[in-house]
């Protein structure tokens, strides 16, 4: 018998598709999703979040089928009217047509189906930045382009913080400073805005504890890394003053906050001062994480989650369920495969023929990367809870349809990066 061999045009055939899917992409998407609706159906014993989820699956999958075979130039001319329908959505949700949960007000509900617009407001906001970044003349260095950029992404975020909903208005700061970086932006200014959060917690610990030493260490830790950027002497001292005085400030901010926001604050460094209140959710979560050891409980035998001890556990701290089950296995799987989206959204950018393109890329990379750190972060009691869910894992159909349809439109930029003159 004649062994079976490829012949030239199944060899082409081969080639070609393989040049045409970003298959690393792909599959870690595929992945991900397939962990997130085996987490959520563990989770909620198989309940209507866990078909639900299914439906958005699909949806979303549809979603990014479409996507993927409409051209580049389609987005970058719907780039600002789609803008505007999703700052006009955010209005909408603070009118009596939004629906308010947990004093929040960030859903508007059409029949049965809830939607939340600060999802979509986040791929809009995006796709303006690129659009702006695309344009001709654009200039990072010039004081009016980047503030036309922040104004961009400034409007929603005030919106987003009437509902109020603190923590997808965060995701809008970490977008734009992954585009800033990746379009050639100031690495001083950005190395003092990233900076900013550990001044703000070690001065916040100060005052919850009365203890200012760390705050002390921290500042002259940021001092001395800005002063070896060798700028100009009198504009780092300026800038240094400024970001500790902004710890100093800390103080009369939080005296100002509500007493549940205190709380969160709180919890965050010593979730035991009060297990059965604002802490609960993390202790519970923390030995839900740590107790599923190296291989896990196994599928449906966690003992945190399968009796109720982490509420909705299939939402904010999704993490915990293949944590438990799969043990660190699981959670590496989870963090494997998202770090791997990450990393080919970053590749897709680097290798697409327009700036537009690259910049919804690495635009949406920061994204992931922001949920990705704040959510596990909250399961382990490093971040305060502020409800952001983990991609691809936590249930929420509108999440999940923006995310997979931005895949899919990634796999359009990867699929046409070559192409010159209608050929690839």
């Amino acid at each position: 018998m004649q062994p079976f061999v490829f012949d030239d045009e199944d060899v082409a055939l081969q080639r070609r598709v393989n040049d045409l899917l970003d298959w690393g992409l792909l599959l870690a998407t595929a992945g991900v999703l397939a962990l997130g609706l085996i987490s959520i159906n563990s989770a909620t014993d198989g309940s209507s979040y866990f078909t639900n989820q299914v439906y958005y699956a699909l949806i979303g999958l549809a979603s990014a089928m479409t996507l993927f075979f409409i051209p580049e130039r389609v987005f970058s001319n719907l780039a600002y009217p789609l803008y505007i329908i999703g700052v006009l959505l955010l209005v909408v949700v603070l009118t009596p047509l939004g629906k308010e949960v947990n004093g929040q007000q960030c859903w508007i509900q059409i029949g049965k189906f809830t939607f939340q617009p600060s999802e979509l407001a986040k791929i809009t906001t995006l796709f303006a930045i690129a659009k702006y970044v695309s344009r001709k003349g654009f200039d990072v260095r010039t004081l009016r382009d980047i503030g036309s950029i922040a104004g961009l992404v400034l409007l929603p975020l005030a919106l987003i913080m009437a509902q109020p909903d603190t923590g997808s208005a965060t995701v809008f700061i970490a977008i734009l400073l992954g585009v800033y970086l990746w379009i050639g932006g100031d690495l001083f200014l950005l190395y003092l805005i990233g900076c900013a959060p550990f001044v703000a917690a070690s001065a916040l610990y100060g005052v919850l504890f009365e203890n200012m030493i760390w705050f002390g260490i921290v500042s002259a830790l940021v001092a001395l890394g800005a002063f070896l950027f060798r700028r100009n002497l009198i504009l780092t001292i300026v800038a240094v003053l400024l970001l500790v005085g902004a710890g100093f400030a800390v103080k009369p901010v939080f005296d100002d906050l509500d007493e549940y926001k205190k709380q969160r604050l709180v919890t965050l460094f010593e979730p035991e001062r009060n297990p059965r209140g604002s802490g609960y959710h993390v202790i519970q979560s923390i030995l839900a994480v740590g107790s599923g050891g190296l291989t896990g409980k196994g599928f449906r035998k966690g003992t945190q989650t399968q009796l109720r001890y982490i509420p909705e556990q299939w939402t904010d701290f999704i993490f915990c369920v293949p944590t438990e089950e799969f043990g660190f296995i699981g959670g590496v799987m989870v963090i494997g495969l998202l770090a791997a989206i990450i990393l080919r959204s970053v590749n897709i950018a680097s290798i697409v023929r327009t700036k537009f393109a690259g910049v919804i890329a690495v635009g949406f990379a920061s994204m992931l990367l922001f949920h990705t750190i704040v959510n596990i972060g909250m399961a382990i009691g490093l971040f305060p809870v502020m409800g952001i869910p983990l991609p691809f894992l936590s249930a929420g159909g509108t999440a999940l349809i923006m995310n997979l349809s931005v895949v899919g439109l990634l796999l359009n930029f990867y699929k046409t990066r070559r192409r010159r003159a209608g050929r690839i």
